[in-house]
């Protein structure tokens, strides 16, 4: 009785969790919200932005190992038994040529030591301050060229969704319309005014848009998950958007983008390849330091407590005072040839990293002009493909008029509705093709920084 008690009351939970699931209210988004949103809550960008953290802390790691380095210790030893020494016998006056077993020290003791350590020169080190900088501005930048990838990812998925829907409509008002041709001309032939080939072509073409439609309504689910994944969120939350793509494609039209400047060495990828160029400079000159002496001190001091019982903690306890002040110097004299070699293997490493940087250089002048021409010709194709949809729709209904007038066979008006139909997609493409490169653009073109408020 009590098991079938339990199992109601879960199917119960799960039956009200899912009625919770499904009456949450959906997230309204404009496009700037779901980059902003997307920045913030997408799995690669706040990963990139838990490894900047992750790099301040190795920061203070780095700096810490010159600073003072405190550290105690505390042992406490009881004998089971206490170890014998043999002392000749004569020393008490017994018998010359042997000896007396003697017991030294107590059966318990404490010993306590509190050590100061101090660095006082190590090449490695200073080089290792130096390189904290660099190797914070590498994880800066990397968190930058993430959201910049988020925020283009975000400007796609978010644009496909627009694009499904779209495709849709449209799909699912020619379908409409033909639907009524379809029954018109079915009325047509039954009245023997038609042939019955018209009747077919039409449900020919009838039966491809309801397919196209199925398979369309479908695409748009998947589009909405994949918008969710992007924006790091579960892949069936409900979404809302608030953009259109035709008001959209007309916001992201931006001539004066194409004449948009900037130094190739404000790009993120550069700034990336410079970091690895400088990082592998500093590689070289850690490698130089390992050659140079390294200074430490230290000072500890000590105590000591002896004891047949266990009195350590009586006030009355007797405890002995030590310290000691040291200096240590290790200088490199010899390696066999083993530091010149790494020196070497660090030297060509930076010149390979100079020789990326130039061809970095080089490919994201190559990058932005190429997605300058890029977007120019998503721009004219836009206006192409507007041009061409209002013609193939007064192809299309010229035909129809046609050949209900019976001066046009069911062949042309067919050619006409796909001519209209391929015109239609085209148009939607292109509106995406200017929303995508845009964003590929401006990516190329961006010189934000990573904030230096985070520090």
């Amino acid at each position: 009785m009590k098991t079938c008690l339990y199992i109601f009351t879960f199917l119960c939970s799960l039956g009200l969790y899912a009625q919770e699931q499904q009456d949450a209210d959906p997230y309204i988004l404009s496009l700037e919200e779901a980059i902003i949103l997307g920045i913030q809550q997408n799995y690669t960008s706040r990963i990139a932005g838990k490894e900047v953290e992750k790099t301040l802390k190795q920061r203070w790691e780095i700096i810490s190992q010159g600073l003072p380095q405190l550290s105690g210790n505390i042992d406490y030893q009881k004998f089971i038994k206490q170890p014998v020494t043999l002392l000749p016998a004569e020393i008490t006056g017994g018998e010359p040529g042997t000896f007396v077993p003697v017991k030294f020290g107590t059966q318990q003791n404490v010993n306590g030591t509190a050590t100061l350590n101090q660095l006082i020169f190590d090449g490695s080190y200073i080089v290792g301050v130096q390189s904290a900088k660099t190797l914070l501005q590498i994880s800066k930048n990397a968190k930058t060229k993430t959201d910049q990838s988020v925020k283009e990812a975000v400007i796609s998925a978010y644009s496909n969704v627009l694009l499904a829907e779209e495709s849709v409509a449209i799909l699912e008002k020619n379908v409409e319309s033909l639907q009524k041709n379809y029954q018109d001309t079915q009325k047509i032939f039954e009245n023997g005014l038609a042939e019955e080939e018209d009747v077919e072509q039409l449900q020919i073409t009838l039966l491809g848009l309801e397919n196209n439609l199925n398979r369309s309504r479908r695409m748009a689910g998947i589009s909405y998950e994949m918008l969710n994944l992007t924006l790091g969120l579960p892949v069936d939350t409900k979404l809302v958007l608030t953009e259109d793509l035709d008001a959209l494609a007309m916001r992201y039209y931006d001539m004066a983008l194409l004449k948009s400047m900037i130094p190739v060495e404000e790009n993120i990828d550069y700034r990336i390849a410079a970091n690895n160029a400088e990082a592998a400079k500093i590689f070289v000159r850690l490698e130089k330091a390992k050659a140079l002496p390294t200074l430490s001190a230290f000072v500890n001091y000590g105590f000591q407590g002896f004891s047949n019982d266990f009195t350590f903690l009586n006030r009355d306890q007797e405890y002995f005072g030590q310290s000691i002040l040291g200096v240590s110097l290790n200088v490199p004299i010899f390696s066999s040839g083993m530091r010149g070699a790494r020196t070497q293997q660090k030297q060509l490493e930076y010149e390979q990293a100079l020789l990326e940087l130039e061809e970095t250089r080089n490919r994201v002048s190559l990058e932005i002009n190429s997605a300058k021409n890029d977007y120019e010709y998503s721009l004219q194709n836009y206006e192409m493909q507007k041009q061409n949809l209002a013609l193939a729709e007064r192809i299309e209904n010229k035909n129809q008029i046609k050949f209900f007038e019976g001066l046009a066979s069911s062949f042309e008006l067919s050619e006409a509705q796909r001519q209209l139909y391929t015109a239609q997609q085209d148009l939607l493409q292109s509106m995406l093709n200017v929303v995508n490169n845009k964003a590929v653009l401006e990516n190329l073109l961006d010189t934000t920084k990573y904030g230096d408020n985070n520090e």
